[in-house]
């Protein structure tokens, strides 16, 4: 009998094993894969870095040669000026810095880091069934066993495990989602990614050469994340219905659409691909319910909010964090189960929340305006800085500011409070208003 069953070996999954194992708890995580395992999501938010002093991470971070990264840099597709933010300018900001990072390489720390702080750690091995009853989870698993290949095939071998309780963590399929039927789809947020590694692209000296570019077109966005002294991940996400129309493979349509943008060319020109093309589809999602009896929701099987402000590996990082702690006082005192599970649900959908709202803007051709205008008026800039580092907690100092910036986002689409911007490369010909109007609908 375990305390714990975690189904996932991600961030979510590694964090919540890690800090029960190390609270004296048996913890076991399943984990499909074999890991290192390519994965996406490789820009980390400061507000994850509490956790990973909480864990004794950062020494083995800078180990595995992580970038620090300082902050970000906006610009529209339509040339001028972009806005540059650092993370120790942000509102009350309690760190200056996060990572980049590869995430086979980061994902395998984590779980390695796991196995170190006492949890049984399970690679190749599949979660098939999952049975409550009123005292415990019953799990039917398989795995390949040690035993010689049968026709060029390992073998399964189903086995029952059980536990108190379990997390799952096991991301977009998630079984425990699919078993109580709870995802849903944000319909207007349906994107594909289509993105690549590529190295001797050229890029600032300094601390500047550490931040998340991002690129803002009209109906898509870039990301240019320096990875390594020499790799960068550039990505571009737009609606999957524009990339089906066009006809064109990924790589095609990825090498077209950077060379369409001159602030990706001035830094790409002498960059070569070094890995396959990739798309990730269907972005944005959610599970109507978080928690049961005995079941908890971690990571990006709780939910994913759009990769455009880096949110995915934090709220993973988050909702382990708390699934642990929540667990460890749970386990010891049955009756505040109830309480501290409805607690535990209400913080992670509250941060899910705050992002969906902040994407719902970006979206909108006015919300780069605004952001590409900062003005110092009430702090609004230095709250909006934080809550793009992650704080997305209940201070009310950040909530009024930045309802007053949503405020001007929604002022900007009748009154030109800040300079219009086309959204369109310098080489193509500006939108008129009835254009732009109708590429953004």
């Amino acid at each position: 009998m375990y305390d714990v069953a975690i189904i996932g070996g991600g961030p979510a999954g590694s964090v919540a094993a890690a800090l029960l194992a190390r609270a004296g708890r048996r913890v076991i995580v399943l984990e499909r894969d074999k890991f290192p395992r390519f994965h996406i999501g490789e820009s980390l938010l400061p507000f994850s870095m509490q956790a990973f002093t909480r864990l004794g991470l950062h020494e083995k971070f800078t180990r595995a040669g992580f970038m620090e990264k300082f902050g970000g840099e906006m610009y529209g597709a339509c040339g001028g000026d972009g806005v540059k933010f650092y993370f120790e300018d942000g509102f009350r900001s309690l760190t200056d810095r996060s990572y980049q990072v590869t995430r086979a390489d980061f994902d395998k720390v984590l779980l390695d880091h796991a196995a170190e702080s006492g949890a049984e750690v399970r690679e190749e091995t599949g979660v098939d069934k999952v049975d409550f009853s009123d005292d415990d989870v019953t799990m039917t698993i398989s795995r390949r066993d040690e035993l010689p290949l049968v026709q060029g095939r390992a073998e399964a071998r189903p086995s029952v495990i059980r536990a108190r309780y379990v997390i799952d963590a096991g991301g977009r399929n998630s079984i425990l989602s699919a078993k109580f039927k709870l995802k849903k789809n944000y319909d207007h947020l349906q994107k594909v990614s289509i993105f690549a590694h590529y190295d001797g692209m050229t890029r600032a000296e300094g601390r500047d050469g550490t931040l998340t570019r991002m690129v803002r077109a009209l109906d898509r966005w870039f990301w240019v994340i320096p990875l390594t002294a020499t790799r960068t991940s550039v990505g571009v996400v737009l609606d999957g219905a524009v990339f089906k129309k066009s006809g064109l493979s990924a790589e095609d349509f990825l090498q077209q659409a950077i060379e369409e943008q001159p602030l990706l060319m001035q830094t790409m020109r002498d960059a070569e691909r070094v890995t396959p093309v990739r798309t990730a589809a269907d972005f944005s999602y959610r599970s109507t319910r978080l928690t049961g009896d005995r079941w908890m929701l971690a990571g990006d099987a709780a939910g994913f909010i759009d990769p455009v402000f880096s949110s995915g590996v934090f709220l993973a990082v988050l909702g382990g964090e708390q699934a642990a702690d929540v667990l460890h006082e749970v386990l010891d005192r049955p009756a505040k189960r109830k309480k501290r599970f409805a607690r535990y649900e209400r913080k992670i959908n509250q941060a899910m929340d705050v992002y969906l709202r902040f994407v719902d803007a970006w979206y909108s051709k006015e919300f780069i305006e605004v952001f590409l205008h900062p003005q110092d008026l009430f702090q609004i800039p230095p709250a909006v800085n934080a809550v793009l580092g992650g704080n997305v907690g209940d201070s009310f100092a950040i909530k009024w500011r930045m309802w007053m910036f949503y405020m001007l986002v929604r002022l900007q689409r009748y009154l030109p409070l800040c300079p219009r911007r086309t959204l369109l490369p310098q080489t193509e010909r500006a939108a008129t208003p009835a254009e732009a109007l109708e590429v953004v609908s």
